[in-house]
């Protein structure tokens, strides 16, 4: 079994997936060596306080124009390009000439079409092996990154095939070891698989944002009353403009095919639903309800990261810090928290994210011994 504690790790970019990922690595490889690039150096400073990174390098270091110095990271065993997604092709020119031999490139990016395009034009395909976590945030920047965003979530993985069976296996195990789940992908159906269930879904939570966006009225009630289902399927819109403005750009093929068949079925239930055909707005439900129901029971592609409970309390800020401290004490860690004012789609005025289901589950143990009422 490979020892990951004696390799030295590059990063070029440390936002939230590629903090996440040295936090990993300084978690179960604690005595990895880990360089990183950014460009902020308050980014980098945090980094190397709380002991993640060896070294650091930031824009206002680098000489002669360049992105970054690619010479630090011509002793590194892996090397990963965690910039955005059309930056990470740039940054090709400059890491090139300092690969070492046996190095594996690799990348977190959203798409992999695009990006394996370059690695050819540039000649690194023996190097190269597109990543992409599924997992994420709507928050952004390393501040937000956590080891435990990996725990779990499937890990792409679209090896040219220049790069090797060894190289592949290695990435394969490091991955495993950051209690992550490898998949193995050809580059395009990747990029078509998640158009599907990422890309067009974001695109979907944006545009109904912005259809209430334009109906409300002038005392914006429905900006007041959105909550419960509606901020549950339009949360991912809080996510990085930029970042999907370059997915979309390096994506668009496959994200305008499935917008055109979504538009179709929205047509279709459009039609249904102004001519009363009442078993046709059943069916549509009802199939959605049963697929939909089939993910708890063969795993989601990007795995169902939402451990959460419903808690009933009062409606006031020393029944939140009750709950808060009861679980604190105990050492669970929470995600996230917050007061449900609108309780249409569910029960339990609190809900109360987490990380693990260990934790959810050691949670609502906890604050049913105190007499909570908690629906999972």
């Amino acid at each position: 079994m490979t020892d990951f504690n004696r390799f030295h790790f590059g990063f070029i970019g440390l936002g939230l997936i590629g903090g996440s990922i040295a936090k990993a690595i300084r978690l179960y490889y604690p005595e990895a060596r880990i360089t990183a690039y950014n460009p902020s150096e308050d980014t980098l400073r945090q980094a190397r306080d709380e002991g993640v990174v060896n070294d650091g390098h930031c824009k206002e270091e680098v000489k002669n124009g360049h992105p970054f110095n690619g010479e630090a990271f011509s002793d590194c065993d892996i090397v990963f390009l965690c910039a955005p997604v059309q930056k990470n092709a740039e940054n090709l020119a400059e890491i090139a000439p300092y690969l070492k031999n046996g190095a594996v490139l690799t990348d977190i990016g959203s798409t992999k079409s695009d990006i394996h395009r370059h690695v050819r034009e540039a000649g690194l395909s023996k190097f190269f092996i597109g990543g992409h976590p599924m997992t994420g945030s709507e928050r952004t920047r390393y501040r937000n990154s956590s080891a435990s965003l990996l725990e779990n979530a499937y890990y792409l993985l679209t090896p040219e095939p220049a790069a090797g069976q060894d190289k592949t296996a290695l990435l394969c195990s490091f991955v495993e070891g950051i209690r992550s789940l490898p998949l193995l992908l050809e580059p395009s159906f990747h990029d078509f698989a998640v158009a599907g269930i990422s890309h067009v879904p974001h695109v979907v939570s944006a545009s109904l944002v912005e259809l209430v966006r334009r109906s409300d009225n002038p005392d914006a009630v429905m900006h007041a009353i959105a909550a419960g289902g509606f901020k549950d399927i339009t949360r991912i819109s809080s996510s990085s403009a930029e970042m999907w403005r370059e997915i979309c750009l390096t994506n668009s093929g496959n994200i305008v095919k499935l917008l055109d068949s979504y538009i179709g079925i929205l047509k279709q239930i459009k039609d249904s639903i102004a001519s009363g055909s009442s078993e046709d707005i059943y069916n549509f439900f009802d199939s959605a309800r049963r697929y939909r129901g089939s993910f708890a029971e063969t795993g989601s592609g990007a795995r169902d990261r939402s451990f959460v409970i419903h808690v009933d309390i009062e409606d006031h800020p020393a029944s939140l810090a009750e709950v808060v401290t009861l679980l604190a004490v105990n050492s669970v860690n929470i995600k996230n928290i917050g007061i449900t004012h609108n309780r249409e789609y569910q029960q339990g005025v609190l809900r109360v994210e987490f990380y693990s289901e260990s934790d959810q589950t050691e949670a609502a143990d906890i604050l049913r011994t105190r007499n909570y009422t908690i629906y999972l």
